[in-house]
């Protein structure tokens, strides 16, 4: 297989483009800024899925679902959330196409307006408040603890696969709660899940820290989130968990009796993360030979290649290919014996590499006389040689150290590309020249963090486990108590 992908150093944008559509993640469609995910791709999506639902399912969350479509007057009940999606939704204002030859085939039929225009979901607290209101009425509802598996559709203008299209794939968690602890608690228990889910599955370290005023959800009293920092010195945000406060319970008049017998505003969250963590995955350890996931997450953990010139010597190597399938998928390990004989063996290295497989194993006549196998790691790309027999109990072992490395050395990125900074003309170094997350001082007004976005970048958090430390304001040199987070992002 020739090389396929145009270094990321020399361009960083066509890199990742070209691996999500070379790997097989997926694939632009016909609807301009939508995306068809691929099997591969989608086999990603459902390991990480997987894997959170049964977190929250572990901590007492259940699924449910909700509709597409949404009310447009439900929008107007929370003044900052339609504020803050009013330029991204879709509306749905007619039900019907028909024939019409002189307007030159099918049309609207304008006869066919909806008496009340549809939004299709950008995010769903309003339908889902709309229902809670029928659900509640004491404090022995509560709590309400749902999440919903769902696409949803924020129109976007400039798009790029998995990382910004206009539909995507997610899960929103929306709960309700008898008072502000216990909901402040649950936005704090989502955020940590979403840290362990990040840190220990997908193997990419994150900050955790609230966005400021004019960074958070809108319609929230307060956001926290998961800042992740990509191989191109850029930040992701990894995840957000929303504390709601009341304002959807009394957008929506969802009120209960609580245990003193007086009628309250129920208390909310919200939480989501979504198929732009496939995106994330790419960023944070893929290589210029192609994907490299971590054991967790990758589809296929283990390939098995034979490698022999006549039909002859397969049997015997297929047979020890099996055996050896049968070993590590009975330890719960993912395994597939490529014995296509439409590929050459190097073909399918260069195939399975690109792929970002972790582990590939090697077989021919020599190993079988032998009774070896040869194994490559895809994250060091280091090959060795090992005896067959107790193979499967060293792979297991193997496929955890490839996945602590991977997390060891996504950390030692970050911490090499975080600098403590001083002043404008060191932010400014860091945003321009050397990328990466900088720590700066803020005085917490809107006039400095303004300025600071018209160098491209964001305050991307207040650290939860910050220092408290008096410095002056990079902006302003105003007295200042904390740094932030500070970087251009995706």
């Amino acid at each position: 297989m020739a090389k396929v992908l145009v270094s990321k150093e020399e361009n960083y944008a066509q890199w990742y483009n070209d691996l999500v559509l070379k790997s097989g993640l997926a694939e632009n469609s016909a609807v301009r800024g939508c995306m068809v995910i691929k099997p591969y791709g989608y086999a990603i999506w459902e390991k990480m899925r997987d894997e959170l639902d049964r977190m929250f399912k572990a901590t007492g969350h259940e699924n449910a679902y909700f509709p597409l479509f949404i009310p447009k007057s439900f929008f107007s009940r929370e003044a900052d959330h339609v504020e803050g999606f009013a330029k991204e939704c879709a509306v749905v204002t007619h039900y019907r196409l028909k024939n019409d030859e002189e307007k030159g085939g099918i049309i609207v039929d304008p006869e066919a307006k909806l008496e009340e225009e549809l939004i299709i979901r950008p995010t769903s607290e309003t339908i889902i408040w709309h229902s809670y209101k029928n659900w509640i009425q004491s404090y022995r509802d509560l709590p309400i603890l749902i999440n919903q598996w769902a696409n949803v559709v924020r129109w976007e203008m400039r798009t790029r696969l998995f990382l910004r299209t206009t539909e995507f794939l997610w899960q929103e968690g929306h709960t309700a709660h008898a008072t502000r602890e216990e909901a402040m608690e649950e936005a704090m228990q989502m955020m940590r899940i979403y840290a362990e889910f990040t840190e220990n599955f997908l193997a990419i370290p994150v900050i955790t820290g609230t966005k400021t005023e004019s960074e958070k959800f809108a319609g929230a009293v307060e956001t926290l989130t998961l800042e992740a920092l990509m191989q191109d010195g850029k930040a992701l945000q990894a995840g957000t968990s929303h504390f709601l406060g009341q304002n959807f319970a009394r957008a929506f008049d969802v009120q209960f009796t609580n245990k003193e017998g007086k009628l309250d505003y129920v208390w909310a969250t919200s939480w989501g993360m979504t198929t732009r963590m496939i995106g994330a995955l790419i960023m944070a350890h893929s290589d210029n030979h192609g994907l490299v996931l971590p054991p967790r997450v990758a589809p296929i953990q283990v390939v098995i290649i034979p490698i022999y010139k006549g039909r002859d010597e397969f049997p015997a190597i297929a047979e020890t290919a099996e055996r050896i399938r049968k070993e590590l998928t009975d330890r719960g390990i993912s395994v597939k014996f490529d014995d296509r004989d439409t590929h050459k063996p190097g073909w399918k290295f260069a195939e399975y590499e690109l792929k970002g497989v972790p582990l590939r194993i090697a077989l021919g006549p020599r190993d079988i006389e032998q009774g070896t196998v040869e194994l490559a790691r895809r994250d060091t790309l280091e090959k060795q040689v090992l005896p067959g027999e107790g193979i499967s109990a060293h792979i297991s072992s193997l496929l955890e150290e490839i996945q602590e490395n991977l997390r060891r050395k996504a950390l030692q990125f970050r911490n090499e590309n975080t600098h403590r900074v001083e002043s404008w003309d060191e932010l400014v170094d860091v945003l321009e020249r050397r990328g990466g997350f900088a720590l700066a001082h803020w005085d917490g007004t809107r006039e400095s963090e303004d300025r600071i976005k018209e160098t491209k970048a964001t305050i991307r958090c207040l650290p939860l486990d910050g220092v408290k430390e008096i410095g002056k304001c990079v902006v302003s040199g105003k007295p200042s108590g904390q740094r932030v987070v500070i970087a251009k992002a995706y």
